[in-house]
């Protein structure tokens, strides 16, 4: 008997683009505003971001529908800007690093919040509460060549066409050129890669039925609904 085991490979659409973006691996830094570690009860520990990830196949496009998922009553939205890269290596320099970016999107980080409260108490690891299917819907990429390298800009949410999150990426702790940085010193980065850049304060609870429109000024929508 002949086996196929070829993995499907995730990709998300480029705005004005017939070509897809391969998607390899999706990186994520938490507490990247100030507000949201306040929310969270947590502090920010300049010296050492905190990053975690996600699957590749976990993004969802733009429009979709996303059943609530299992194991959680509290399902929680956090809207990001996210960066695309065209490129990668190790211990990339901060002032090199915007060369390595393909483009810029909006996406949602969704998290298991009551499982990740679970883990944060006993010292565990966020998996099950960040990585699970699904969990990151993000618009088309814009490419960088088309809108340059935003230093700031609006960053909002919507649900049920009610504001729920609003900030501007120029209050990130961590810039993009850093956060290439620091990530690049604990994995090789590579084209592929996406990188959820943290939510700004005013995370906060979805329910079925419940439907979402987020927007990075300048750059991207997404729309999507929980089921």
């Amino acid at each position: 008997m002949d086996y196929q085991f070829a993995p499907h490979i995730a990709s998300i659409a480029i705005d004005g683009a017939d070509a897809r973006f391969p998607v390899r691996r999706i990186y994520c830094i938490g507490r990247n505003y100030a507000d949201h570690a306040k929310e969270m009860g947590s502090s920010v520990d300049r010296a050492n971001p905190i990053f975690f990830c996600k699957p590749a196949d976990a993004v969802v496009a733009d429009g979709g529908k996303i059943p609530y998922p299992p194991g959680t009553t509290d399902l929680h939205h956090e809207v990001e800007m996210v960066v695309a890269l065209q490129s990668g290596g190790s211990n990339i320099a901060a002032a090199s690093a915007l060369k390595h970016v393909f483009g810029y999107a909006v996406g949602l980080d969704l998290t298991r919040r009551d499982l990740q409260a679970k883990a944060k108490e006993k010292g565990l690891p966020w998996d099950t509460a960040k990585a699970f299917d699904r969990s990151a819907p993000i618009s088309a990429l814009r490419p960088a060549r088309k809108v340059g390298h935003p230093l700031r800009g609006l960053l909002e949410l919507e649900i049920n066409g009610q504001p729920r999150q609003q900030g501007d990426i120029a209050e990130m702790i961590f810039s993009v050129p850093q956060i290439i940085h620091e990530l690049s010193k604990l994995f090789e980065l590579a084209a592929g890669d996406l990188i959820f850049t943290g939510t700004p304060a005013g995370v906060g609870p979805l329910a079925r039925g419940d439907w979402f429109r987020a927007r990075l000024e300048g750059i991207a929508e997404l729309h999507g609904a929980i089921v």
